[in-house]
């Protein structure tokens, strides 16, 4: 399972509308933050969209990934048939092996049988490319419904980008989550947790924390995975609470993707290092 981060782990740096740095992060940035941290890959997502790049721009994009050492993964949100064919076509000049996708987009909450057709329309797509469609289980739908999707499609290119918090959103935990979605799950979102009793005690409150200093049990959730051999990546994905300033919320976002990244590989390493022990033997 590879190591990475993306363009989630950085939202602020890329820039929050009515909170933009002065300088954006880049897809670049993005690349050149991926080799300081010793990461493997980069998932690029919608809010750093690439496509109103020119040729040359993506050319030169995918160059310099390719000599910093970093492997390139495509995401998206809204699932049109436009919008499915447009990123399909990015995710191969990339060589991305998964397109991640968010179903929803604005005012756009296709009902199942919209879904499952714009999915199996692009089957053939899919097929000769070799990409993995990564449906990514968001506050809209439950566990159940999402797997129901895969299930349906019955294509070995469709699976499930399985993000560790999204489903909060609609009542659910991680072990409903994994329950439904694990056999599925090709990419993985790194995204840590707190739960606080509000002052008043009436209500919670959801926040971001670094990874290894909140609810997820990262441990538990890789091996889980890892026991379906089927996903490929592990992503780091930050809710960073704004500071007093930008420049401290930047400063703090960057300093929880290191704390994080080095979490993450400590995770991945002793289960890798576990696993080539016990087949040894």
């Amino acid at each position: 399972m590879k190591k990475g981060i993306g363009s989630y782990t950085y939202t602020w740096a890329v820039g929050v509308p009515g909170s933009m740095p002065p300088e954006p992060m880049s897809v670049g940035g993005l690349i050149r933050k991926a080799v300081d941290l010793c990461a493997d890959c980069v998932q690029v997502a919608d809010n750093l969209p690439m496509t109103g790049l020119k040729s040359a721009e993506l050319e030169a994009i995918r160059s310099f990934a390719v000599s910093a050492g970093i492997d390139l993964e495509i995401g998206t949100r809204g699932l049109t048939e436009e919008n499915l064919h447009t990123h399909i076509e990015l995710a191969e000049f990339f060589r991305s092996p998964i397109l991640r996708m968010v179903i929803d987009k604005e005012a756009y909450v296709p009902d199942l049988d919209t879904i499952l057709g714009v999915i199996r329309n692009a089957g053939r797509d899919f097929s000769r490319t070799g990409i993995v469609l990564a449906i990514e289980n968001h506050d809209r739908l439950p566990a159940k419904v999402f797997r129901d999707i895969i299930e349906q499609v019955d294509s070995p290119y469709v699976g499930i980008c399985l993000d560790c918090v999204n489903s909060l959103g609609i009542g659910e935990g991680i072990d409903t989550v994994l329950e439904n979605l694990a056999p599925y799950t090709v990419n993985l979102h790194v995204k840590d947790f707190v739960v606080k009793r509000l002052s008043h005690k009436m209500g919670f409150l959801v926040e971001g924390v670094p990874a290894g200093k909140g609810f997820l049990n990262l441990q538990h959730l890789v091996e889980k995975l890892q026991s379906h051999g089927r996903c490929m990546s592990a992503i780091l994905e930050l809710w960073t609470p704004p500071a007093e300033t930008l420049l401290k919320t930047l400063e703090r976002e960057n300093d929880w993707a290191i704390e994080s990244m080095a979490h993450i590989k400590e995770i991945l390493n002793g289960i890798q290092g576990n696993s080539v022990i016990t087949h040894s033997t």
